[in-house]
């Protein structure tokens, strides 16, 4: 299957123009010296990135009542955080080019932890939203500087089952974070629930720059802007790129806009939860963890194709199951949306890291950033649908958007057979 065939390449790139040139045999495997050590620091990163990134999410119903604010109000505080990292990640990735991914990475959670531990005194919604947008933009040296890191320091047989690893991270921080802040705002309120977050973002931040490995396989590069918007153009006229970007922005506008309008569903009739059984529903994203973590093995499989078509449809079925009134088959829904979403975005980005023939960093954070994007407008956009049509309202928006991650994969087939029947012709 050639790289067209699935949006998604199959061929391992050549080393960036900020790496080392290619020497598998001294890059970290799985069962290599450091390995371990340095998956479970990206695996705390990623905790921390989400359990920062969408420590309101759950909390929005609260918010909505402590602040006197709609829904749709509320839910700034979330696009905010998503789109200031969106905004941010590729000025980010290049700081990471010149100082290293190490570095920028533990400065971005040193910031963002700073902010998070903030965030429970801010007086008013307007200056929620700007503590939120400034976190959101210190997060943003994570998602990027963390993939380069992986592309250039594991092997490239190791790389999908690597990165799948950290967005299992995000998935455990998106689960305890609305878990812990579900149960502790309605003991104490949703600023006491979004303070705890802050503390424990603190211990994940500390044992990150602890346990992560010094880079072995990075050389500094430019911050000249015009090698900067160079590379960018480069990128963005890869129509593999392209179709994977797409892809993950539409799966994160059907995951943005499910969890931010869950949380008033269920508190809702007929279902009623009180606030800590809501937070208690994001226990559905240890699914997440476990799609995320065997994304490799659902490549080897399926192929790229088979596995982005496998996501978008359990996604899919996932949604139309949500619509029911009773609320098991509501929480089965959950699950199979969030199956489907991790195991989307862990091939796809993957497939980003491998694509880039150069500039990784600015790979993945163009990627980053149409993921946060999608995140930002499935927040808001689910909220307005929520707001005039119900959940079937935003369950609408989210069909669309899995509609859109089957065209573009479709596209990519048809693309690579048209690469291998003029190849067949010329031969």
């Amino acid at each position: 299957m050639t790289p067209a065939d699935t949006g998604a390449s199959t061929t391992v790139g050549a080393a960036s123009a900020v790496s080392v040139p290619d020497t598998s045999d001294s890059r970290m495997a799985p069962g290599g010296p450091g390995y371990r050590r340095m998956s479970f620091a990206l695996f705390l990163a990623g905790v921390a990135t989400f359990a920062l990134l969408y420590s309101t999410q759950a909390l929005l119903p609260l918010i909505s009542g402590d602040m006197g604010v709609t829904a749709s109000d509320a839910s700034w505080t979330v696009a905010a955080a998503t789109g200031g990292l969106a905004v941010f990640v590729l000025p980010m990735s290049a700081l990471s080019e010149r100082f290293g991914r190490r570095t920028v990475m533990t400065a971005s959670l040193a910031v963002a932890v700073t902010v998070g531990l903030l965030v429970p005194f801010a007086p008013s919604l307007p200056a929620l939203v700007a503590l939120r947008a400034v976190q959101g933009a210190a997060l943003a040296g994570l998602p990027a500087s963390a993939t380069a890191y992986l592309a250039e320091e594991v092997t490239p047989r190791a790389l999908v089952t690597a990165i799948g690893l950290f967005v299992a991270g995000n998935s455990v921080g998106g689960m305890s974070g609305r878990v812990i802040t579900g149960w502790a705002a309605q003991e104490w309120g949703w600023r006491i629930a979004v303070g705890v977050i802050g503390a424990v973002a603190v211990a994940c931040a500390v044992a990150f720059r602890l346990l992560l490995p010094a880079p072995k396989h990075f050389r500094a590069g430019s911050l000249r802007p015009r090698v900067l918007v160079r590379t960018v153009r480069d990128h963005l006229a890869n129509p593999l790129l392209r179709r994977l970007y797409a892809i993950g922005a539409l799966f994160m506008t059907v995951f943005g806009g499910v969890y931010t309008v869950i949380g008033y569903r269920l508190t809702e009739a007929p279902f009623s939860l009180p606030q800590g059984l809501v937070g208690s529903i994001f226990l559905v994203y240890l699914v997440g963890t476990i799609s995320a973590s065997t994304a490799g093995r659902l490549v080897g499989r399926l192929g790229r194709r088979g596995a982005l078509y496998l996501g978008g449809g359990t996604t899919a079925a996932g949604l139309l199951l949500s619509l029911a009134s009773s609320l098991p088959l509501v929480l089965l829904g959950l699950v199979l949306i969030t199956a489907g979403f991790f195991a989307g975005h862990a091939v796809a980005s993957s497939a980003v890291g491998k694509t880039a023939q150069h500039g990784r960093a600015q790979a993945s954070a163009l990627y980053q950033s149409a993921y946060y994007v999608g995140s930002s407008a499935g927040s808001t956009v689910g909220a307005l649908a929520f707001h005039s049509g119900g959940w079937t309202g935003t369950v609408g928006v989210g069909l669309l958007a899995v509609l859109g991650v089957v065209a573009i994969t479709v596209t990519g087939s048809v693309a690579a057979r048209r690469v291998t029947g003029t190849a067949t012709a010329g031969a």
